[in-house]
């Protein structure tokens, strides 16, 4: 009598079958047409990988196969990590959430609202209603923008500036003297915008521990987290495991965007961006996710409390509004419907808003390149889905992912 063969899905409550529909969609719709390099998708239930599926290329011009271990730019899944650092100071009593920004970064104490102007013939503003706040910049409510959401002249600034362009950045400090020149999109408080504000959180973390902020990041959450790929660049020895990335072509295939033999990733970047600046793998976001679903913990260590990851994790925009009520945004890493935004991740008021399937109070977030996961507290799930192609609105990709999970389970 044979043994049965393991099937780790279905011992964890999901359908193995019905997960096999997500990667024959990956491996038919997206890799087989070139719609994307490689897909790499995992999901996690209560505590253990489910479903680990991996397939494309890494780098697509040398034929090198993703792998499991493949190190991929993660882009904006840097800012929860960011996030955290940031509260694990609130919670030392070093800052707080109320405190005016600055109380940190003096040069910022008169910073006003735009009324008029450009960046060559200078700007007119007013006086905003209230100080810029902490808390302001962990839920994108400080008045602060992107260049690339090409919607006011403000942000046309940025883009004169090369205001949070990693590549093309000067170093964090820079950013700050720099931003102290420009006017706030709009009042703290009176609106959401996807800016550079996760990257001032960096230098608040830099400037309140006293450690420079990649310091911060290595000692406080990856080494304790086992996560040994996760940086600000692609270590040496690591190259070879270092994903290309993509952009897509008028066919709908893709070309070359950043090639992983030559890309700025290989060598320490001066812009330290806690925004998007850092490479991970999927097995290390995993022991973030898994911190977070813990309630703080993982192995023995605690990062945050479990009353700490509540606060962060709630719907903190003003009045309760969600993203779609008080967005100005042309672009975000996240759709909005029934969505709120907390400290550091977006999270779901009403499932059913979003119209896809889900938990009230899972969070989520993702990264220009494509990449996004989200955690599901209810169903104690973790879903992650790596690849290189930038923009992350190309294709609906997260959308089709997280339908098919929430379609396998199975208990």
């Amino acid at each position: 009598m044979t043994a049965p063969v393991p099937d780790p899905a279905a011992d964890l409550g999901l359908s193995s079958a019905r997960l096999e529909r997500l990667d024959a969609l990956l491996a038919d719709h997206y890799i087989a047409t070139r719609r994307l390099p490689c897909a790499l998708a995992l999901v996690a239930r209560h505590g253990e990988i489910a479903h680990l599926s991996v397939q494309g290329l890494a780098d697509v011009e040398r034929g090198i196969p993703a792998r499991e271990d493949t190190i991929f730019r993660i882009y904006s899944m840097t800012k929860p990590i960011t996030s955290v650092a940031l509260m694990m100071l609130v919670e030392r009593g070093l800052i707080a959430l109320d405190d005016p920004v600055h109380k940190y970064i003096p040069e910022w104490k008169n910073l006003g609202v735009f009324v008029a102007g450009t960046h060559k013939t200078g700007f007119q503003t007013r006086p905003p209603a209230r100080p810029m706040q902490v808390v302001d910049l962990f839920r994108h409510t400080a008045g602060l923008t992107y260049g690339f959401q090409l919607r006011t002249n403000v942000d046309a600034a940025y883009r004169a500036e090369k205001i949070g362009e990693i590549e093309k950045a000067g170093s964090l400090e820079d950013m700050i003297k720099t931003l102290a020149k420009l006017p706030l999109e709009f009042s703290p408080g009176e609106a959401w915008n996807y800016s550079v504000a996760t990257d001032v959180l960096g230098w608040l973390v830099q400037v309140v521990s006293g450690k420079p902020f990649e310091q911060f990041l290595a000692e406080e959450i990856f080494q304790p987290l086992g996560m040994i790929d996760t940086g600000f660049h692609v270590r040496e020895g690591q190259a070879h495991r270092f994903a290309g990335c993509y952009q897509p072509k008028r066919d709908g295939t893709i070309e070359l965007q950043d090639d992983a033999t030559t890309s700025s990733f290989l060598t320490p970047p001066s812009f330290i961006s806690g925004g998007g600046g850092l490479v991970s793998t999927a097995q290390d976001y995993l022991q973030f996710a898994r911190m977070l679903l813990n309630g703080g913990t993982l192995n023995g260590h605690r990062l945050i409390s479990r009353k700490t990851l509540d606060l962060m994790t709630a719907n903190h925009l003003p009045g309760g509004g969600s993203i779609a009520s008080m967005s100005k945004s042309l672009f975000s890493e996240a759709a909005y419907d029934g969505v709120g935004f907390g400290l550091g991740f977006a999270t779901t008021m009403s499932a059913s808003q979003t119209l896809m399937p889900g938990s009230d109070g899972d969070y989520f977030w993702g990264g220009a390149a494509s990449t996004f996961f989200w955690v599901d507290p209810e169903e104690e799930l973790i879903g992650i889905f790596m690849t290189q192609l930038i923009p992350s609105s190309t294709w609906p990709v997260r959308k089709q992912m997280r339908t098919m999970v929430y379609a396998a389970l199975d208990d």
